[in-house]
């Protein structure tokens, strides 16, 4: 789950390159919603296990695209003249992924389902449950475990805590790492 492991396109992460707002976006959008490390996740589940696979494949799916958006926010610094645009931009093209997620679920259940609003609602949960057991200068890994565990319906399931994790802290590595190997064209404000 690192910018090397073809998950964000080699050439884009080459520090000669300078990529757009939108291009960085459009990649970290892509990768949020790619789906090799979760499945990977889920082949660590000991087999008979009795967790409910597909509420924890997409728990963890809402999860690494939750990580990725606190990748930007805490790996980029305040100052940074791209941070709010690229922020937006990328919380625009996940809107437009939930959308069509939802559309999709919609066609084929006949079921509407509003995919942004339970991001948005499991942002909250998760931002909420931080800030009341965070504790200062604690790795808030330790803290994400335990709150999507119960997010999956199994508080007190280790592989479970131990699933949102390792999602958590690997898609914040993965962030941090390619926002330190690109370099990204500079907004000009007129």
């Amino acid at each position: 789950m690192n910018a090397d492991n073809g998950r964000f396109p080699a050439k884009q992460h080459n520090p000669a390159a300078t990529l757009t707002v939108d291009q960085v976006a459009e990649n970290l959008s892509a990768f949020a919603i790619d789906r090799a490390d979760i499945k990977s996740l889920l082949g660590t589940i000991p087999e008979g296990h009795p967790i409910d696979m597909n509420r924890l494949e997409y728990e963890l799916a809402i999860l690494k695209i939750l990580s990725v958006g606190w990748g930007l926010a805490f790996f980029m610094p305040a100052t940074d003249i791209n941070k709010t645009p690229l922020t937006q931009t990328f919380w625009e093209q996940i809107r437009e992924i939930a959308n069509n997620v939802s559309t999709l679920t919609e066609t084929t259940t006949g079921t509407r389902v509003d995919y942004f609003g339970i991001l948005k609602e499991r942002l909250d949960t998760f931002v909420q449950q931080m800030k009341e057991k965070q504790t200062k200068g604690a790795d808030p890994s330790g803290v994400m475990g335990p709150v999507f565990a119960n997010a999956c319906g199994v508080p007190d399931d280790p592989m479970a805590i131990l699933a949102g994790t390792k999602m958590f802290a690997l898609t914040l590595a993965a962030v941090k790492e390619y926002l330190a190997a690109v370099k990204i064209e500079e907004i000009t404000i007129h």
